[in-house]
């Protein structure tokens, strides 16, 4: 049967120049085929490349400084064809925009394209930087003059418009490259809409893609950057693997690294080491118009560029550099797991900028926001040692890094005060998922990168260790509980106040999970501690107090649990008034003591006064009014009186499974006392049919080892018993036994109870011989643990008398 809670735990939340030939022994054209109009390119990785076959022409011009190629390159075959797939003949242009994050290779796949149609015979090749409107005009005009375009005399936007008009009128098969774009705007103007010029455009900013065919470009698979690694090095030892997970298999890293692996001779291990003991920002770049040599440089550009341009993505960014590297969902941003379109439109639409650049990325369904690893490290690297903008020295004021973390912390805040509190965290769960990653990673952040956690992120995960509780998560609450305790009790002492909160918390859970054995010295340490701090009347110390007496009944010390539960709520009405929740939760958990000694008429009588307040002061549909009436059924049940019983029960559970939901703990628990009310009644058909419904919805819910679907699994069996199928009772009893032992230990309440069950199915089957010394065993165990007069002790000596053994 079911009884209520101990009050709920409390907590305080707050790139070279080159002519464009690449170089000997890299991968080259095999064989150029001529078939009809095509020219079909065939490269030593089997990537095909045809268009229409070009007149004869007297040059070849390539123009630009196209990258070389470099060491150990690695083709993007897939990459390749893609790029080149949609060569049409429409008389349109073709202009693909190739994106991607700093560093992933979009130049170097642009460049491999540009090196194969060289090769191929194509008459013109133009390499022009695009990051500015000066570099296309520039470029444009060079390109015109080996065109033979220009007047002497015209300005160089005169000619690179002529070379415009020029590749629009031409049936020539061409490549034009716009490398590292950033302005859709400024670059659209220059593109020729017609001619057999193929355009690419290789930027960060994704708003290319809403004219241009995207192709986006991603980091090296594993194998790809071993292979690079094992190329440029010269080395096949072990340890490849693990530097390229290190870098994030981000080709410009891996360059980086294997360069300096290749120049000091160092070994793989060794280099992982120097990567981890660099300090990044005596690295940091000056300011320069020439392309990021290192990751850092390359990053750090893309940044500052955002900035600039970006009103609030410098802000954004840095909150998203100390969040969780997996990703930060919308609703973590927003605050609420349901936004208003209408107050969400700013950042959904800087979310998009910022995704523009490349910089951040969306998940495929656009729920998830990413921030590369590295992203996120030069992010941080830098707030260490930038001053705040405000501040004329940096003496005191060199680290910022604090104040991005207080305001993540805020914002993880926010969203946490939009989690529901209580039984209504079952409906909650992805919420509570998603605040615990966050603040998990904010923590692994500060414990690494900072001196120590703040006492507001400590509070956030008391009530991330609270959520999982509520959702019977007891092996993910506890962990968490004990490591905030030894935190709090590090940072702010034993005695602070919030340390106190802590203790108590991990008693709960370790009552919660069974575990008595730890739980009541906790709680009594805890007890003892706020009344010497906070005195006897503190409404802290009356739940402290309140706590350790359901503890008291739940290991079945009655005595101690009554007086202690009569005392606690005469001092609740008291302090807190008669119709505070507190106190009507505590004359609910005495009447539940009542009962548990066999005093049914106190007990009944302080139910029904109990559920009637309830109803009154918190609702009819309050949780805690759903078990108050729950608990009252369990009496009347106790007291043989049936008919109100099921009654009750039938009403309790259909209200519970409306408001908590079919799943809910509090749900199943219910629905096991109405099978047991089912059982006692004799309609033994609908009490096993519900117990087996029941049994497998907790260990679905609750998993095999908790509490509640260990006694699911013991009224299950009782109930094979009952109808006289002992073969699937006693083997049902053994198991259940065996894990109760396990889980709850020998000396649990609920582990003798069982015992004693296996006992009578034993003697029910006729095996005397085992049922015999189980029953004697029991006995001594409930007479050590519970004491002579317990009911189960009364119970089992009862059972024992009428074999004709002696009890003691």
């Amino acid at each position: 049967m079911a009884a209520p809670k101990p009050s709920s735990p409390d907590g305080h939340g707050t790139s070279g120049q080159g002519d464009g030939s690449p170089p000997a022994g890299s991968q080259m054209v095999t064989n150029t085929t001529v078939y009809g109009n095509l020219v079909q390119i065939q490269t030593a990785a089997n990537v095909t490349i045809g268009t229409a076959e070009p007149p004869p022409v007297r040059e070849q011009i390539v123009e630009g400084d196209i990258p070389q190629q470099p060491r150990a390159f690695q083709l993007r075959e897939d990459l390749l064809e893609r790029l080149h797939e949609r060569i049409s003949r429409t008389g349109a242009a073709v202009v693909d925009a190739v994106t991607g994050t700093p560093g992933v290779g979009k130049t170097m796949l642009a460049a491999s394209y540009a090196w194969t149609c060289q090769q191929a015979g194509w008459p013109l090749v133009a390499w022009i930087t695009a990051q500015t409107e000066d570099q296309i005009v520039t470029g444009l005009a060079a390109l015109a003059r080996r065109l033979n375009l220009p007047d002497p005399d015209e300005d160089a936007r005169t000619s690179a418009t002529k070379a415009r008009a020029w590749l629009a009128a031409s049936a020539q098969p061409g490549l034009l490259v716009f490398d590292n774009a950033t302005d859709l705007d400024t670059v659209r103007p220059w593109c020729p809409a017609t001619g057999a010029t193929r355009i690419v455009i290789t930027t960060r900013n994704r708003a290319f893609h809403t004219l241009f065919h995207p192709v986006e470009v991603s980091v090296f698979t594993p194998d790809q950057a071993i292979t690079f690694l094992h190329q440029r090095t010269g080395r096949t030892d072990p340890g490849a693997e693990n530097v390229a997970e290190e870098l994030g298999y981000l080709p410009l890293a891996l360059g980086q690294a294997a360069a300096l692996i290749a120049r000091r001779h160092l070994s793989y291990p060794a280099y992982l080491t120097l990567l981890r003991d660099f300090p990044l920002h005596e690295h940091l770049p000056e300011s320069g118009d020439g392309y990021p040599a290192g990751t850092a440089e390359a990053i750090l550009l893309s940044l500052t560029q955002a900035e600039d341009t970006i009103p609030g993505a410098g802000q954004l960014l840095e909150l998203l550099a100390v969040l969780s590297p997996a990703g930060v969902p919308r609703p973590i941003l927003y605050g609420t797991m349901t936004p208003d379109p209408a107050q969400t439109s700013d950042l959904d639409r800087l979310l998009a900028d910022l995704a523009d650049t490349s910089l951040i990325t969306f998940s495929e369904d656009g729920t998830t926001i990413g921030i590369h690893r590295l992203i996120q490290r030069v992010l941080r690297e830098r707030a260490r040692h930038t001053p705040q903008p405000d501040t004329e020295t940096s003496d005191q004021h060199d680290n910022r890094l604090p104040d991005i973390v207080a305001d993540a912390i805020a914002l993880l805040a926010r969203f946490n005060y939009e989690i529901p509190h209580g039984a209504a965290t079952w409906a909650a769960r992805p919420a509570v998922e998603m605040l615990l990653e966050q603040t998990t990673a904010l923590h692994t952040l500060t414990t690494t990168e900072l001196d120590e956690p703040s006492a507001y992120l400590l509070g956030l995960r008391t009530w991330c260790a609270h959520y999982l509780t509520n959702l019977a998560d007891l092996p993910r609450a506890i962990p968490l509980y004990e490591q905030i305790l030894g935190e709090r009790e590090r940072l702010l002492g034993g005695d602070h106040p919030d340390t106190l909160s802590s203790r108590n918390s991990l008693a709960y859970a370790y009552w919660e999970a069974g575990d008595l054995g730890r739980a009541i010295p906790l709680y009594e340490q805890t007890l003892a501690e706020r009344e010497r701090l906070l005195g006897g009347d503190h409404p802290d110390t009356l739940g402290s107090r309140n706590n350790l007496a359901y503890a008291y009944r739940t290991a079945g010390d009655l005595g101690r649990a009554i007086s202690l539960f009569e005392q606690t709520l005469a001092e609740m009405e008291r302090v807190l008034g008669d119709d505070h929740p507190s106190t009507l939760t505590s004359r609910n958990n005495l009447a539940s003591a009542y009962r548990a000694a066999g005093d049914l008429g106190r007990a009944i009588s302080l139910f029904e006064q109990t559920l009637a307040e309830m109803e009154r002061v918190l609702g009819d549909d309050h949780p805690s009014t759903l078990t108050s009436r729950n608990n009252l059924a369990s009496a009347y049940r106790a007291a043989g009186d049936l008919g109100r019983a099921i009654s009750l029960f039938e009403q309790t559970l259909a209200e519970m499974e409306r408001v908590l939901g079919d799943d809910h703990p509090s749900t199943l628990t219910s629905r096991n006392n109405l099978a047991s009310a089912y059982e006692a009644a004799g309609d033994l058909g609908r009490a096993i049919s519900l117990f087996e419904q029941t049994l497998a919805e907790m260990e679905r819910v609750l998993g095999d080892d908790h509490p509640s679907t260990l006694t699911s699994r013991n009224n299950l069996a009782h109930a094979y018993r009952t109808t006289g199928d002992l073969g699937r009772a006693i083997s049902l009893f053994e198991q259940t036994l065996a894990e109760q032992e396990r889980v709850l230990g020998g000396d649990h309440p609920d582990t003798l109870t069982s015992r004693y069950n296996l006992a009578c199915a034993y003697r029910a089957a006729g095996d005397l011989g085992r049922a015999i010394p189980l029953y004697v065993q029991t006995l001594a165990n409930c007479e050590r643990v519970l004491g002579g007069d317990h009911p189960i002790t009364k119970t089992v000596r009862k059972s024992l008398s009428t074999l004709g053994k002696p009890s003691r």
